[in-house]
């Protein structure tokens, strides 16, 4: 039900524009909470937590994967390389603990601390929490690690907790879609919002001069089992299994087919929990995901079972004028 749902409310803000003109006036409604929501931050009605050291959130202002995740990762490592001490906090979607915050390390559970955040931690290494409540993550993180900044995971409408350097990631093919607020289109918040934000990251093509571009790269998989890694190219001899549980699976299905592959493709929700019968076939084919969907298939993955990790890539120019700005706010 919740897939068949998905791909409906997708088709509805991403192809069929007549639906999303009949959802519209719910979406002028929508827009307009959100707007008096961010209201009552502005005038202190509503309190925001600032924190002792920086806080860098990298968000979104549409549903659905815009590889905020990867950039995440990119920035963790970058920072580190600068001299930095990085944390990282999230909200640890999809996660089923049953207390928060979190902590969350390469040991931790997806099904206790989501996805996203198990693949954050394994990937970079550094101290990190998760929670609902990204200010009490923000403590848990400064109250066990020695941080002078944090990198939020999402949080772009996390008003609560102030930031000092906001960045916006939107996907380049789909952008905003039917630029309408939910539930008539994609967004969390009006296009405007992009107007008060530090920078625009867009994974893809840059379509505005005040956005900057990232590629996501990575041709080679790892086996689930054995860790064996094998450069894509040798997958074109033979018919694969391909499977993604993502905000956007096209994009993932798109670089097996620029790989030269030739693939069986399913796609499920975003951060949808992988049993073992939804990664098995009766045939013994390839069977390629993505990293964030092997975190949750490690237990039950079989011989046949690939991920294939990917690397953002952002404009240099965007990580320069980054850590510029940080060390301003970092020196105050």
């Amino acid at each position: 039900m919740k897939k068949t749902f998905a791909r409906w409310a997708l088709d509805i803000w991403y192809k069929d524009p007549f639906i999303g003109l009949w959802l519209m006036p719910l979406g002028f409604l929508f827009s307009d909470v959100v707007r008096f929501r961010k209201f009552l931050y502005r005038i202190g009605l509503l309190k925001t937590q600032t924190l002792p050291v920086p806080v860098i959130v990298v968000g979104n202002i549409t549903v659905g994967g815009t590889g905020k995740t990867p950039l995440i990762i990119y920035l963790a490592k970058y920072l580190k390389h600068a001299g930095f001490k990085p944390g990282i906090i999230s909200r640890g979607y999809g996660g089923l603990a049953e207390s928060w915050p979190q902590w969350v390390d390469a040991g931790s559970l997806a099904k206790d601390v989501g996805d996203e955040a198990l693949l954050i931690a394994k990937q970079t290494a550094c101290p990190m929490a998760v929670g609902p409540l990204r200010v009490d993550a923000a403590r848990l993180l400064l109250e066990k690690a020695d941080c002078n900044v944090i990198l939020s995971d999402d949080g772009l409408q996390h008003y609560a907790l102030h930031r000092d350097i906001e960045i916006a990631v939107i996907d380049g093919v789909r952008r905003f879609g039917n630029s309408y607020c939910l539930p008539a289109g994609p967004l969390r918040e009006p296009i405007e919002r992009l107007t008060s934000v530090d920078f625009i990251i867009v994974n893809g093509e840059k379509q505005e001069p005040n956005e900057f571009s990232m590629c996501l790269e990575g041709d080679i998989a790892i086996n689930l089992l054995t860790g064996e890694p094998k450069h894509l190219g040798d997958f074109i001899t033979e018919d694969c299994h391909a499977i993604a549980g993502i905000g956007h699976p096209e994009r993932f299905f798109k670089q097996l087919a620029l790989a030269g592959l030739n693939t069986s493709n399913k796609s499920f929700p975003d951060h949808y929990s992988f049993q073992r019968e939804d990664i098995e076939f009766s045939d013994q084919q390839p069977v390629l995901m993505t990293e964030k969907d092997a975190v949750k298939c490690t237990l039950f993955a079989g011989q046949q079972h690939w991920y294939v990790p990917v690397t953002a890539k952002p404009d240099s120019l965007f990580t320069e004028q980054l850590l510029n700005l940080l060390r301003e706010k970092h020196d105050r």
